[in-house]
């Protein structure tokens, strides 16, 4: 909710302690479409003047469920496991001031809360503490308090990563202030980001999504008045900007949040219906690429009403529309550009005008099926669709196998581990996000499926991705070339043709190259011509071969010692130049090979016991330079 100074009209209705269905268009006194009535407890059940946010929590040692229901002086604590009859716990009172803005959020069985209210900072409270309340309703303490904030509008975590991130703090220029709760009784401040300035509200997700550049990093996705940002908090002491969009008649960007598949990004504007005139209306994203996002469609909802918070399960987006209460639609076409409401359960019926009453925020997630709604004026209630889904999909995986490409890269798909996954209305999605392989990945590796269904029911089934390398190595040997004895030595010692640098190879899967030759190093050879033969075995046991002829000659000729005896190359290595000198016998002919034994320069009329040659226009590495059609030395271009 944008910070405006807004009355509150306080309405108080008792709470139903049976079902009210939706019949002939509503339940009760609520105008409805699909959507039963389960409970409700007023703000005078309460003890509050207004409602805002909401949330929820599974206790998972046995499936029960509460709600967890913001209030301008607290958070109350409901059991709604019995989702007619309700058990109001307790409260959790504001830690300063009442606000009309409070947000909540859970991680690891902990319930985090933060305020508008001055100097409020972040509450974290145990929510096992509610398995066991004696004589409700009963007024709770905080389990611990993170001051490195004051006010917060609204706090996102990721549930992932153990982080929570208060927004709109008097921190970071209102941008994202990052606190570590892997520890939940001693939260910690890690920074935070202003680039993007203030954030009204925001999702954080480990990235699952299409863009394979930004694969399992922590994304956030700010709403930020003016704009949508995206930020990469991966690293928190180096948090960097992907990119930001805006929109056409921009009057407050308030909330969004991703379809399941993080393809689309569906967003609120708060202010558009009251400003500009229209109906409510949703701005749709496509996120397909995360550095350049592109602004997909927009969609025009039946009522005038303000929109506000909004969040998705399966193919369903639930929407906190203010006077216009509780709005579902259906977004299975989304990608076409085709959404439509299919339910609504009004918690405001006085009407359906552009004002700030009414439905603030709902809870979708519980396994039950119900939804929490917490309303302005109304306190909580308690709905489910007439005719729910709760069947779990069957997920049915296959391994497979795939091969590394030429840069050491694979991928596999959701359809390759899909094995006939099943659900009860015949459609299932999919969603599997360690999909890419590389050189570090050969072998077994275990990925995870998640099978949903338009609901949200899902299930998960795990497969073996064996990663295969099949690619033989290159390897690349010089030309022939000749060589004189050892100085002093009746023999020719072969030296290691690889660490010299005279034989080299590569490979997709460059680590563990191991490059053999024969005869081996250290070798003594007479006189004769031989061949010398390499071969290069990688990670996996690819290999290749290459060959060369290398001539031994016992004594070189007069000329050709009295050549080698007085002969100096340099600089070497150099980048530029290089210079020939004999002291004993003139340089007649040069010529330069790579080592591939393609001849890059030759030189054949020099006469001379010194001569110099430009090699920077050569390309990096070594050669071989022959002298007078019989020495041959190697210099190396760097």
């Amino acid at each position: 909710m944008k910070k405006l100074l807004l009355p509150i009209l306080a309405l108080g209705f008792g709470f139903a302690n049976a079902q009210t269905p939706c019949a002939g268009g509503s339940a009760g006194p609520y105008p409805c479409s699909g959507y039963n009535l389960q409970s409700e407890f007023s703000l005078g059940d309460l003890n509050a003047g207004a409602g805002n946010d909401s949330w929820g929590w599974t206790d998972p040692s046995n499936g029960d469920e509460y709600a967890l229901v913001g209030l301008d002086n607290g958070t109350a604590f409901i059991d709604i496991s019995d989702p007619v009859n309700p058990v109001y716990l307790g409260k959790l009172p504001t830690h300063t001031n009442s606000s009309t803005w409070r947000d909540i959020k859970v991680y690891n069985n902990y319930a985090f809360v933060v305020s508008e209210a001055n100097n409020h900072g972040m509450q974290v409270f145990d929510l096992t503490r509610l398995r066991n309340v004696n004589n409700p309703p009963i007024t709770f303490t905080e389990d611990a308090h993170y001051n490195g904030f004051g006010s917060a509008h609204n706090l996102v975590i990721n549930e992932d990563t153990g982080y929570a991130y208060g927004v709109g703090t008097g921190s970071f220029n209102g941008g994202p202030h990052f606190v570590n709760i892997q520890n939940p009784l001693n939260p910690v401040g890690e920074g935070g980001y202003s680039l993007g300035s203030y954030s009204h509200d925001a999702q954080v997700v480990t990235y699952c999504g299409p863009d394979a550049d930004y694969a399992g990093r922590e994304i956030l996705i700010g709403s930020n008045e003016s704009q949508v940002v995206i930020v990469d908090i991966t690293d928190k002491g180096n948090p960097v900007g992907i990119s930001n969009i805006s929109y056409s008649n921009v009057a407050y960007t308030h909330q969004g949040w991703f379809t399941e598949d993080q393809t689309y990004f569906i967003l609120g504007d708060e202010l558009d219906e009251q400003n500009i005139g229209f109906n409510t209306r949703t701005i749709i994203f496509d996120f397909t690429d995360l550095d350049n996002p592109q602004h997909h469609f927009e969609y025009t909802g039946p009522t005038p009403a303000i929109d506000h918070n909004g969040y998705v399960k399966g193919t369903k987006y639930y929407m906190a529309n203010y006077r216009a209460g509780l709005r579902v639609i259906d977004i299975s076409d989304i990608a076409n550009q085709n959404i439509s409401e299919e339910g609504y359960f009004d918690s405001y019926p006085n009407n359906n005008n552009a004002n700030f009453s009414g439905a603030w925020s709902v809870f979708p997630y519980f396994a039950s099926g119900n939804i929490v709604i917490s309303d302005i004026n109304r306190g909580f209630l308690l709905v489910k669709a007439a005719t729910s889904d709760l069947i779990e999909p069957v997920a049915n995986c296959q391994d497979v196998t795939i091969m590394l490409d030429a840069n050491g890269n694979a991928s596999v798909t959701a359809a390759q581990i899909n094995d006939g996954s099943t659900d009860n209305s015949g459609t299932v999605y999919f969603l599997l996000c360690d999909d890419t392989f590389d050189c570090g990945d050969l072998g077994a590796n275990t990925v995870q499926l998640e099978v949903y269904d338009d609901f949200g029911n899902r299930d998960y089934c795990t497969a073996t991705v064996t990663v295969v390398d099949d690619i033989d190595p290159a390897i690349t040997c010089p030309a022939d070339f000749t060589v004189g004895y050892d100085s002093g030595n009746p023999y020719y010692t072969v030296p290691n043709y690889d660490t010299t640098g005279v034989v080299t190879a590569t490979d997709n899967c460059a680590a563990g190259l191991v490059i053999t030759q024969n005869p081996t190093p250290g070798t003594q050879l007479t006189v004769g011509t031989y061949t010398i033969s390499c071969e290069v075995t990688d990670g996996s046991g690819n290999t290749n071969t290459c060959t060369f002829e290398l001539t031994v000659e016992e004594v070189l000729g007069t000329n050709d010692v009295n050549l080698e005896s007085g002969l100096a190359i340099y600089p070497n290595p150099t980048s530029n130049v290089i210079t020939i000198s004999s002291k004993h016998v003139n340089l007649s002919s040069v010529a330069i090979m790579d080592v591939l034994g393609k001849q890059v320069y030759t030189a054949n009329t020099i006469d001379s016991e010194t001569t110099t040659i430009d090699i920077s226009g050569f390309s990096k590495g070594m050669y071989f330079v022959k002298i007078n059609n019989s020495t041959t030395k190697k210099i190396i271009k760097n």
